[in-house]
Parts: C-alpha cells; sequence; structure tokens
C-alpha cells in the first residue's frame, strides 16, 4: 500500500539534503502516517483507515462520517470503502 493519507491525500514530498558546503542530494519527506481502526457508527463497522496526524485531528473535529464523505468527494479513500450517500 502506498504511503498516502486516506483522509487528507497528503503524501510523501521530494527534495534536498543541504550539506554544510552546500551540495544537495534528493531525498524524501515521509507523511507521519497510522493504520488505525475506526468505529463507523452509521454502518456499525469497524473500519481500518490510514491516516495521518492531520487526518486524525480532522476526525476529532468533523466525526468520522464527515470526514469520510469529504474524503470519497475528493477520492482520497480505497475503493473498497463503501461511502453511503457520496
Amino acid at each position: 500500500m502506498s504511503k498516502i493519507c486516506q483522509i487528507t491525500g497528503k503524501k510523501a514530498m521530494g527534495g534536498n539534503n543541504v550539506s554544510h558546503s552546500k551540495r544537495r542530494t534528493k531525498r524524501k519527506f515521509n507523511v507521519n502516517l497510522f493504520n488505525k481502526k475506526f468505529f463507523w457508527a452509521e454502518q456499525q463497522v469497524w473500519i481500518s483507515l490510514t491516516v495521518s496526524a492531520r487526518g486524525l485531528r480532522t476526525i476529532n473535529k468533523l466525526g468520522l462520517n464527515a470526514a469520510m464523505m469529504q474524503a470519497a468527494e475528493k477520492g482520497y479513500l480505497n475503493k473498497d470503502i463503501k461511502v453511503l450517500g457520496a
């Protein structure tokens, strides 16, 4: 599975390591991802999501159902997770 948040769509960015002598070598800035299980009360099921720290804050703020609706509209969720009403 790729390193992408299923709620916010965040993924790894590219950049440079810059040494003291200003030499640049390529590097990757990975996302702070967690595999979390959530109880989806509307569907009465447990679901497993790969979410970033920012995605967890979004779920806490909006609620799981609203956050998943937003993610489904933007196309961030996997195809195997079915969101009702989206």
